[in-house]
């Protein structure tokens, strides 16, 4: 198929492009009904920039029944925004087969007249005729409209012809159902391709399945391509091999990217190394976002660095008031000590609660990331990634003095004195993050729900 996107056209193999001197013949041939003269007389006159005589031509040419000429048109309509028109040589191009036709049609019904079903039918004839792009906008519309298999089988066709995207996207749906052999051997082949974010969700799987060897070679691959996640990964395990300034490095790349974590544990590293202008920095970028550890930490900074007592004053009061109850104590302690009595007392007598601050094991770190990816494409409910980490996490803590876990939550409903339902939905979403496919994913109200079960266990278990 011909087309004219550029204003300097390719001409396709069956149809040879005009010489010099051609002009004369072949506007005597087109003039006397000779479509594939028309054709060509339409493409030269494209390649000097006449688009009007350009026009003219290919009409003649389409009317006796070159589909070259009508795909053109289509083109021409679609890029002067007559689009009845467009849609109108599209279907006659189109229904011949065409499957670029098809393709440029179905985008066009779907993008500008919102029309889904319509799009969907062209879409469908053109992946027949084997286009991988159709195949792929067919699995996404799928996906849009809740048909996971459908979905699934069109993304498996775009992959087998090559389309990276769809097999990173045809990972996560398989993972969401359970199925880890397929979910690897779609990431591993779009990661292979050159898709960061492939490289980076093996990452993740290799590490949530105990292989931290093949985690870092993939996070290494996502790194590559610039991708923070993948950094942050990295700095966290150059971090555990107490390589501070490979880690610093590392979590630096992340930090530039907006990752508020990142700023923060860069921080953190150039607090251990001594920089204490590094880690200033950091500390005080992310508090500038909103990070309230961060904030804390650079009023600590500034009250043991510089003697800076107002500016510590002013980052614990920020911290304090976006809950974080060491910051408040800090705050109310420094108040005290300054001569501020009346609001030292406010903040001593009515500290927020604690908050959890625990480093959870890098397999639920990485199963909850996973989980959070994974709600949160096509335009679902991202849930948090902190939120579920705490889930996992507080489970991980309170459970791991028994030796025996069949009873696991009759001991928390006696120990803890909560009702049974409450611990048993918090079990269910935690064997859902771990294990993809035992249920749906959770919903953001039942997360909130889940994760106010998790900190009265703590709170209850932690009295006793």
């Amino acid at each position: 198929m011909t087309s004219w996107q550029n204003e300097q056209e390719v001409a396709a193999p069956a149809v040879p492009a005009p010489r010099s001197g051609d002009e004369p013949e072949l506007l005597v041939a087109a003039q006397h009904g000779d479509a594939q003269a028309a054709h060509r007389l339409g493409k030269l006159y494209a390649q000097r920039g006449d688009r009007s005589a350009a026009r003219h031509w290919w009409e003649r040419a389409a009317s006796g029944g070159n589909i070259d000429s009508a795909y053109n048109l289509g083109v021409w309509h679609e890029k002067h925004g007559t689009l009845e028109e467009a849609v109108r040589w599209y279907e006659l191009a189109a229904g011949t087969g065409d499957a670029e036709a098809a393709v440029n049609l179905a985008t066009l019904l779907l993008e500008q007249r919102g029309d889904i079903e319509a799009a969907r039918r062209w879409f469908e004839s053109a992946a027949h005729a084997g286009s991988r792009s159709a195949a792929r906008r067919l699995a996404l519309i799928c996906e849009d409209a809740g048909e996971l298999p459908f979905a699934r089988e069109w993304h498996r066709r775009a992959a087998a012809d090559g389309d990276v995207a769809s097999a990173h996207d045809l990972g996560f749906l398989s993972y969401q159902v359970g199925e880890e052999e397929e979910t690897v051997r779609c990431w591993e082949y779009a990661a292979r391709g050159g898709h960061a974010e492939a490289a980076y969700h093996l990452g993740l799987f290799l590490q949530a399945t105990r292989d931290p060897e093949g985690a870092e070679a993939y996070f290494r691959l996502a790194a590559k391509s610039e991708h923070p996640g993948a950094a942050s990964q990295l700095g966290g395990i150059a971090l555990s091999r107490r390589d501070l300034r490979t880690a610093r490095a590392w979590f630096e790349r992340a930090a530039v990217a907006g990752r508020l974590d990142d700023q923060r544990m860069a921080g953190f590293v150039c607090v251990e190394l001594s920089d204490s202008q590094g880690a200033s920095h950091w500390f005080g970028r992310a508090a500038a976002s909103g990070d309230a550890e961060s904030a804390f930490n650079f009023g600590l900074l500034l009250i043991a660095e510089l003697g800076d007592l107002q500016g510590g004053q002013h980052w614990f009061r920020q911290a304090a008031l976006a809950g974080h109850r060491r910051a408040a104590m800090e705050l109310g302690g420094l108040l005290s000590a300054t001569g501020q009595p009346h609001e030292a007392e406010k903040w001593l007598a009515d500290p927020p609660p604690p908050t959890w601050d625990r480093l959870a094991e890098p397999e639920l770190s990485a199963r909850a990331e996973l989980a959070a990816a994974a709600t949160g494409r096509r335009g679902g409910v991202t849930l948090k990634v902190r939120d579920l980490t705490e889930i996992l996490g507080t489970w991980d803590l309170l459970t791991r003095p028994l030796r025996d876990h069949a009873d696991v939550v009759v001991w928390l409903v006696e120990r803890s004195g909560l009702h049974a339902s409450a611990v048993e939905h918090l079990a269910s979403v935690r064997t859902t993050i771990l294990r993809p496919g035992t249920s749906p994913w959770p919903t953001p109200s039942e997360v909130e729900h889940v994760l106010a079960t998790a900190r009265d266990l703590r709170l209850r278990l932690a009295a006793r």
